[in-house]
């Protein structure tokens, strides 16, 4: 197992060097001026000069390639042009957010979609399957930014005076109650004395509201969360519940399902014990690669419901030219892929007895 996990990460490095390499290239393919992106109308010839020349866009392309990489073995992604902050401190600051709507969302998918597609495949062709269906064929259809906008507009317009009446925007309530866990369990008084891990950790509402046992911010974070992680795990939703039914619909009619039925076992046990766990293999890998999805396509959705997460702020550096956010952003996204499928790989070794890793 462990020559297996550290063969993949070895694996990995070219794939980032790739990513690196390509993201460069792209980035720098832009059209347009970084400093007119940047300073507007304040953008003059005389004003950029120097600006060109301190940010080291004056040299060749090899140059600089060679010189980000350098500095991002060294764990240094450079300095936003935009914020004029390191990426590094931004992406501290932002990727919890996105990774907490991209939790949140995948936890709605699989909860509701592994169930329907099982209920479809058991109940094949009633209709409840064809109710089912038609909604997944539905959900894969619907825009994100269209029923993010819809979700917001039902919830917060038409339900405004009603009970179930949700926040149209990601953001707690500004008098909720908010206490890093580590200034509560007394590691450090500041943010400034808090590590990167600390603070990163308490950025993520729900789990800082866990670990302060805060039921208001718990609550709180938790309705702001409702509406986009509906509007973005609605897709993933439909291609899980798909996919389940799919492969449990092959996985009964196998002889050793028929057996089973034959044996006397109860029905709950034939289709769940041997129906649903013999067909999770695809639909593991069908929920992996949608939580990188969900990392990597959260821009539109934090958009529209006004996240700072990875997401705006990606969008943020590709308007302004700001290469070297758009490249950290980039390459967490890309790390955070390989993470997941590493992750799907042990899963099946776990599913499946009959998969060696080695």
């Amino acid at each position: 197992m462990l020559s297996f996990i550290l063969r993949r990460l070895v694996l990995a490095i070219p794939v980032l060097f790739g990513i690196l390499l390509v993201t460069f290239i792209l980035g720098r393919s832009i059209p347009g001026d970084p400093c007119k992106a940047m300073l507007g109308e304040k953008a003059t010839d005389e004003v950029c000069a120097p600006f060109i020349k301190r940010m080291g866009l004056d040299q060749p392309m090899v140059t600089q390639f060679f010189i980000y990489s350098g500095n991002f073995i060294r764990g240094d992604l450079g300095t936003s042009l935009r914020y004029g902050r390191p990426v590094t401190d931004l992406l501290v600051e932002r990727l919890p957010v996105t990774m907490e709507l991209a939790v949140t969302a995948l936890v709605f998918a699989v909860i509701v979609g592994i169930p329907l597609g099982v209920l479809s495949a058991y109940r094949y062709n009633s209709k409840l399957d064809v109710v089912s269906m038609i909604g997944a064929n539905i959900g894969v259809s619907m825009p994100v930014f269209w029923l993010g906008l819809m979700l917001a507009f039902f919830f917060s317009v038409l339900l405004k005076d009603t009970p179930f009446v949700l926040p149209p925007s990601g953001r707690l309530n500004s008098g909720a109650s908010y206490t890093p866990f580590y200034v509560a369990w007394g590691l450090a008084a500041t943010e400034q004395a808090a590590s990167g891990l600390m603070i990163f950790l308490s950025r993520m509402n729900i789990l800082n509201s866990l670990l302060t046992l805060n039921g208001q911010q718990f609550l709180d974070a938790a309705r702001h969360l409702i509406l986009p992680a509906v509007a973005v795990g609605t897709i993933p939703l439909s291609i899980i519940a798909r996919m389940t039914r799919s492969s449990v619909l092959e996985v009964l009619g196998q002889d050793y399902v028929r057996t089973a039925r034959a044996k006397g076992l109860a029905e709950y046990r034939v289709v769940v014990r041997h129906a649903v766990s013999n067909a999770l293999l695809p639909v593991v890998t069908i929920i992996g690669l949608n939580f990188g999805g969900l990392i990597a396509g959260a821009v539109l959705t934090e958009t529209i419901f006004g996240f700072a997460g990875i997401g705006k702020t990606l969008f943020d550096g590709i308007t302004a030219r700001d290469y070297a956010l758009v490249q950290g952003v980039t390459l967490v996204t890309a790390i955070a892929f390989v993470i997941i499928n590493l992750l799907v790989d042990l899963l099946y070794g776990y599913i499946d007895p009959r998969i060696r890793l080695s």
